[in-house]
């Protein structure tokens, strides 16, 4: 997987850019089929495009973030919401010491919450954030790629993640998927109950509809729709 920025400082001098990218992950469980770095792997992979079609300064992932939903399964790390919103926020600092005042959160995990937070008061003086993909960014990258389920049956290591990993990074996924759907539509406790109040394979969705053209046209898609929120922040385009 070639995900993770290998620049050197001397190529970003060059690149100049006006706006820095950064994928925010997690490190948690994906059912039988997936990687704990699977929404890692999801950030980094939207990050690296956006960034290479628009000319931003690409920054490495953070790998773990809120997962505490996950945590009946081993393997899953979480950090607390107000750590991962420190971090953020740091990054954020320290660009602009370096005269990048302008950053796009590109986060592959629903469950970070706080991030939308930050992104809110980092915006207050006016948009200096942003933080993608947004719910109907990934709506409509579901509507442009075809695919069979909906976001709210497709919650978690289904058609979507299965489908964005068979094309960007095919070797990571084992078999099992195709036999491993499981719907849980009624979720209305999830923050109380935590993942495995509605599934004990971890699971829920429709992976067996996955494909990796799917995955294809669902990258594609969102690099498409990146360019509204590239728009909003002010300053010299790439």
């Amino acid at each position: 997987m070639d995900l993770i920025t290998t620049a050197t400082s001397t190529d970003e001098s060059e690149r100049a850019a006006s706006v820095a990218v950064l994928p925010v992950g997690s490190f948690e469980q994906h059912g039988a089929h997936l990687p704990l770095v699977t929404d890692t792997i999801v950030a980094c992979a939207i990050a690296k495009a956006v960034a290479e079609r628009y000319g931003l300064f690409l920054l490495p992932p953070v790998t773990i973030s809120c997962s505490h939903e996950h945590s009946a399964w081993r393997g899953t790390v979480s950090v607390r919401a107000t750590t991962l919103a420190a971090v953020v926020v740091d990054i954020a600092d320290s660009l602009r010491d370096s005269g990048i005042d302008r950053l796009a959160v590109i986060n592959g995990h629903g469950g970070n919450y706080a991030l939308a937070n930050v992104v809110q008061e980092a915006n207050v003086a006016g948009p200096a954030m942003t933080l993608f993909p947004a719910r109907a960014d990934w709506d409509d990258a579901r509507v442009a790629a075809g695919l069979h389920s909906t976001a709210h049956q497709d919650m978690h290591a289904g058609e979507l993640e299965v489908s964005l990993l068979l094309h960007v990074a095919p070797e990571v996924v084992r078999d099992g998927f195709e036999h491993a759907d499981h719907l849980a539509d009624d979720r209305r406790h999830l923050l109380t109950r935590g993942m495995s109040g509605y599934t004990t394979s971890g699971i829920i969705g429709l992976p067996s509809h996955a494909t990796a053209a799917k995955g294809k046209a669902v990258l594609e898609d969102l690099v498409r729709s990146f360019a509204d929120h590239y728009g909003l922040l002010p300053g010299p385009k790439a």
